[in-house]
């Protein structure tokens, strides 16, 4: 491999979207200005990436509507003349040794490298090898802001709705420490490509990501005459109680005529089913990120969200089109016993600093009973 190529690692659809604005965002396109949407801050590099020095790595997790939307979106990156690998790494006890073992090699010799997931443990060994005098992050859509966040604190790097794991999860750790602290240490000095509200720590760059690409790809859209309701993984990753959100989502569908309910990737299909029935919406699967369906069309002139990723990249994505975007708080009393501490200001920080956007009480989404 060339020593100047370009090596990305992402686990999902989001990770792959965010890689090919990267790469857009680095092309010629005249002098960069400090402070600019879809221009680097002070400290970021201009130079750009051509097309055939990316080498796309999609390591896909194992559901089904994940890996969906990984190869549609691997797709576009091929259209874009991108080179994209397909590598499992899980699925089996020797599936991540066996991919450590595969990509090693490429990993040493790369001249930069990308990465979608900080908090993934797969990514972080791969980055005891790695030799790159660049290093990129881009958005895993809200947690970049747990990850700058963590890193300044001085923390070991830790998903935010977590919770202990008990003694082996302590153990286990303990063990991997001196693999977290070297990936801590070399992500302090990375180059930043987000579109969530973060101040870079210092040694960073910071890059906007104003999905210029998308917008240069697709739409504008068609607007209908509806409100279209965004589904989240919070009841799947064990913060809200579902028979709260269940309320939450009814009433929000009275209170703005929503009609359409586009599905989180990972929300389960017994959880989709109670949904449908008890509100009439249509349940609507993307096979894209929610940002290209959004921007495609046709789209309602309302989208509608609890906090979530999509409060801060759908007014970019959706800019100049006329559509509101507008987030719903998360009511403390929704939350369950096992919510995480760092839950209710986390959800709370993701509304507060989303920019451009309507804000709805959690009021207007009475919990149940």
């Amino acid at each position: 491999m060339n020593p100047a190529t370009t090596l990305a690692f992402v686990e999902s659809p989001v990770q792959l979207l965010n890689v090919l604005e990267w790469a857009h965002a680095r092309a010629p396109r005249g002098p960069l200005l400090p402070g600019v949407p879809g221009q680097p801050a002070k400290g970021a590099s201009g130079a750009p990436v051509p097309a055939d020095d990316l080498r796309i790595v999609v390591l896909p997790p194992t559901d089904p509507m994940s890996r969906g939307q990984l190869r549609r979106v691997a797709g576009l990156a091929r259209d874009e003349g991108h080179r994209v690998q397909w590598q499992e790494a899980r699925g089996g006890a020797l599936a991540p040794f066996k991919a450590l073992g595969a990509l090693a090699g490429d990993v040493r010799r790369a001249g930069r490298i990308v990465v979608g997931d900080p908090f993934s443990r797969f990514v972080q060994l791969l980055l005891v090898p790695a030799r790159a005098k660049e290093l990129v992050v881009v958005d895993d859509g809200t947690a970049t802001m747990e990850f700058v966040a963590q890193l300044g604190r001085g923390e070991r790097l830790r998903r935010w709705h977590r919770t202990g794991g008990g003694a082996l999860g302590r153990a286990r750790e303990l063990a991997y420490a001196p693999v977290s602290a070297t990936a801590r240490r070399r992500l302090r000095g990375v180059e930043l490509f987000t579109s969530m509200p973060v101040t870079p720590l210092d040694g960073m760059r910071l890059r906007v990501n104003d999905f210029g690409w998308t917008r240069s790809r697709f739409g504008p859209p068609r607007l209908t005459k509806g409100t279209d309701l965004v589904g989240t993984s919070l009841v799947e990753t064990g913060v809200v109680d579902p028979d709260r959100y269940l309320a939450a989502v009814r009433a929000l569908t009275e209170a703005h005529g929503a009609t359409r309910y586009f599905a989180h990737r990972r929300e389960s299909t017994e959880k989709l089913r109670a949904l449908s029935e008890a509100t009439g919406l249509e349940i609507v699967r993307p096979d894209l990120p929610l940002e290209l369906i959004a921007r495609r069309g046709p789209v309602g002139r309302t989208i509608v969200s609890f906090p979530s990723t999509v409060v801060h990249t759908l007014p970019y994505a959706l800019s100049g089109t006329g559509v509101t975007v507008a987030v719903c708080d998360v009511d403390p009393a929704w939350l369950t016993g096992n919510a995480s501490p760092r839950a209710r200001t986390f959800l709370a920080g993701v509304t507060d600093t989303a920019r451009d956007v309507r804000r709805l009480p959690a009021t207007a989404a009475p919990a149940a009973g």
